[in-house]
């Protein structure tokens, strides 16, 4: 039977319905808005996968390009692997629903979204999110939602829901809010230097909506929801934690405060041994495993960490909460890169380069909508090295790809526009160690590896990662969040900005949700840290260098009237192919007339643009050229007085003195001075050699 609820949302009627796609799913639902439609699934395992301590939850996002009526790109003619743009919704809609589900749960959750149908002005990312969120709350599955997301934008200093591409384009806000009803679950935002108090009020506007499209799932849920499966519950027999935390807590505590990733990591390992001999009766008799025993042990770590920080107000590396860790930067470390840095915070550090190219080198981007072009890319390296352990590498994975995306967010907006500095810009950061915030890490040095590359920015970048640890009323904020803390911690909120504001925000929470008043004070304690940072990044470098690398090609735009565009090309690319074998340069044009030449060499770069400025410039009338003779008639000769213009000489026009034959005066491929006297309206030129001897 099919089910329906719906609500209006800003200038969308969204709505979902279930009961006639997919119904052997465990939860089907279609969600609409306008034009897009996206289905969305969710199933689930019948047993739970023994031998785990993680919930095996997998979301996968599709665009079907059939939803524009496209073809797919390549040879194949057939979606492939997902796209970026694809990873970064799977995240987008993992994050929030992850915290979710019941702790002790460990059947295989698979949730599946396809977008079926695409306005391309419209993201249908967020309705995936919607109907995933349903799909879970109708189907067996045991799901504490539902939740729901907003997109938000703002344009002229008006917050709009739902902003269209070109909304997005012409605002200073792109930011995605999931939650509850009551609370705030996840926040992903790019911003053009927003206000921490702008950014407030933002996430509180999107909350309105996202309580409309909750209580809308609550209507579907009355109609259609299946009994949710039983789940076991946790076992409440502590005596195995209580004996171990009664004999060895203290020692926890106090050897979880050893500095040193490294060295904590040896000091705990050899305490957990110590523990497991001490059961080893018990092991051998089959009474305990040593997983039990390692299961109390982390949680016991934990346990201690928490209540130094919330009772001692002492994090393990014996830091205060709003501490940052000793930080050193270095530019220029790389002799042949364009551009170049490491930024080191504590025991986490990148080392980050850029490299700038040429019109050709932009990444062209094809999705559900138009095809376009990128001029800035970040990519994220995450090589197993950096945390000490061995992996095959095998491409990027969805971590290292929102990890780049996220620092990639938080630089563009203080990029100059193409105008003003018109190379494609890469910047690649390898993790070289990593003990928390290595994006942040990679927003430090990609700012400080653009200051030297010499890239013109409108203001440096800093991004910190803050941690929360809350229990009951008791809240607590850390700066600067270790790995350990982030694994124990409540929050993970990245923030990013400049001096002046945010521009890339990042926040996933672990329990129930936040409320605005935590965010709040988040957010303050952020923007204080990320001035202290940017304070010691620019004690080594205050602002982009002068000049470029001697190894970055030189770019040299000149500006053409657009019908001149066939004759820089000439017939069959003739010409411009000469200009490049001539100069070395390489000449590259668009349709608006704008002419890009780029060399390694400044000089070829110069003379290529001389040669492009002579051969399309406007003839003047009453200016003198040098002109070259290429032919003589009885009536006066021809001369070409730019590449490819040439005008007539009459034979009157050829002396002050009387001319009896033209070829007296003038030979084939002499050059004589001769001035423009006169544009006829068919673009004939009228050339006097008298005028120009007078002048």
């Amino acid at each position: 039977m099919l089910h329906k609820a719906e609500r209006t949302i800003g200038n969308d009627v969204i709505s979902i319905e279930t009961g006639h796609l997919a119904k052997q799913a465990d939860g089907a639902v279609i969600v609409r808005a306008g034009d897009t439609v996206v289905l969305v699934t969710a199933v689930s395992s019948k047993e739970a996968r023994e031998g785990i301590d993680f919930f095996p939850m997998s979301v996968d996002y599709r665009e079907k390009t059939y939803a524009v009526g496209k073809y797919p790109g390549g040879f194949f003619k057939r979606e492939a692997r997902p796209t970026a743009k694809e990873i970064l919704t799977m995240r987008l809609i993992d994050r929030p629903l992850r915290p979710l589900f019941p702790k002790n749960y460990f059947n295989e959750v698979q949730i599946m979204g396809a977008v079926l149908s695409a306005e391309k002005e419209r993201d249908a990312d967020i309705l995936a999110l919607l109907g995933a969120s349903a799909a879970l709350s109708i189907s067996s599955i045991p799901f504490g939602g539902p939740i729901a997301a907003v997109r938000v934008g703002r344009v002229d200093n008006n917050f709009v829901l739902n902003p269209t591409a070109e909304d997005l384009v012409n605002g200073d806000l792109n930011l995605v809010v999931a939650g509850t009803e009551d609370s705030v679950l996840m926040v992903e935002a790019c911003s053009k230097e927003l206000s921490e108090e702008d950014m407030i009020d933002a996430i509180v506007f999107a909350q309105e909506s996202i309580k409309e499209l909750v209580k809308m799932q609550g209507e579907l849920l009355q109609n259609c929801a299946k009994p949710k499966q039983e789940v076991l519950a946790a076992s409440e027999d502590t005596t195995l934690h209580d004996e171990i935390k009664e004999k060895f807590y203290d020692a926890i505590k106090e050897k979880s405060q050893t500095l040193g990733k490294m060295v904590r990591a040896d000091v705990m390992s050899n305490l957990k041994k110590e523990i497991v001999s001490s059961y080893i009766e018990k092991i051998e008799a089959g009474d305990l495993t040593k997983k039990d025993i390692a299961e109390v042990f982390e949680t016991l770590v934990n346990e201690s960490a928490r209540e130094l920080i919330l009772e001692e107000k002492k994090r393990l590396d014996s830091r205060g909460l709003a501490d940052i860790r000793p930080i050193t930067c270095e530019v220029g470390i790389l002799p042949r890169t364009h551009g170049s840095a490491v930024f080191t915070r504590g025991e986490t550090q990148a080392l980050v380069v850029t490299t700038l190219g040429t019109s050709e080198d932009e990444q062209k981007i094809e999705g559900l909508g138009e095809a376009y072009y990128k001029k800035f890319m970040l990519d994220y390296n995450f090589p197993p090295f950096s945390v000490g352990e061995t992996k095959p590498l095998r491409g990027p994975g969805r971590r290292e790809i929102g990890h780049g995306n996220l620092a990639e967010r938080a630089l563009t907006p203080v990029l100059a526009t193409k105008d003003k500095f018109p190379y494609t810009v890469r910047i690649v950061s390898d993790i070289l160690e990593s003990n928390g915030s290595s994006s942040m890490a990679s927003v430090c040095g990609g700012t400080l590896s653009l200051m030297d590359a010499g890239v013109p920015i409108s203001n440096p970048v800093a991004g910190i990662a803050m941690g929360l640890i809350k229990k009951d009323d008791n809240v607590c904020i850390l700066s600067d969040i270790t790995g350990t803390e982030d694994h124990f911690g409540d929050m993970d909120f990245k923030v990013t900005g400049t001096q002046c504001g945010i521009t890339a925000l990042q926040m996933d929470i672990k329990i129930g949700g936040i409320d605005r008043d935590i965010m709040e004070k988040a957010l303050c304690q952020a923007k204080e840290g990320r001035i202290h940072i940017l304070r010691e990044m620019l004690a080594t470098i205050k602002q982009p260098r002068d000049n470029l690398s001697d190894y970055a090609p030189r770019l040299v735009q000149v500006k053409i009237n657009p019908n001149k565009i066939g004759t820089l090309i000439g017939p069959g690319g003739k010409v411009i192919k000469k200009l490049q074998e001539e100069t070395g340069a390489r000449i590259e044009i668009e349709d608006d007339g704008t002419v890009t030449i780029s060399s390694v060499d400044g000089d070829s770069a110069e003379k290529a643009k001389e040669m492009v400025e002579k051969i399309t410039e406007e003839v003047q009338v009453g200016k003198i050229y040098n002109g070259r003779v290429t032919s003589v008639k009885e009536f006066g000769s021809f001369v070409e007085i730019l590449p490819g213009q040439e005008g007539l000489v009459h034979i009157s026009e050829l002396s002050n003195d009387y001319v009896a034959k033209v070829d007296d005066v003038v030979k084939l491929n002499q050059e004589i001075l001769v001035k423009v006297i006169g544009i006829d309206d068919q673009k004939r030129i009228k050339l006097s050699a008298k005028a120009a001897i007078m002048s």
